[in-house]
């Protein structure tokens, strides 16, 4: 879980830097082998996790509130409007 995590963390990364990096970085570190995708995916899902954990404890806002408005963002940023 840890290696999966660290691939993981390495893409996220990446796309803060620039799209080219991304690309690079989801070309470069993002496993071809299906079992081993499942393993990132688990570990995406198990830093996402822990992510949510830190927000909550910095802001006080439970996770659902904050996935919420995550959501409503990534609507807005998209261009429609959220339907929730």
């Amino acid at each position: 879980m840890g290696d999966a995590m660290q691939m993981a963390v390495g893409i996220l990364t990446a796309s803060l830097d620039s799209q080219e990096l991304e690309a690079w970085a989801v070309g470069a570190l993002l496993p071809q082998d299906p079992a081993a995708l499942g393993d990132f995916l688990a570990g995406l899902h198990a830093l996402c996790g822990l992510l949510m954990q830190e927000v909550e404890e910095e802001t006080g806002r439970p996770p659902a509130q904050t996935l919420q408005r995550l959501a409503m963002l990534a609507e807005t940023w998209r261009g429609t409007p959220f339907a929730g």
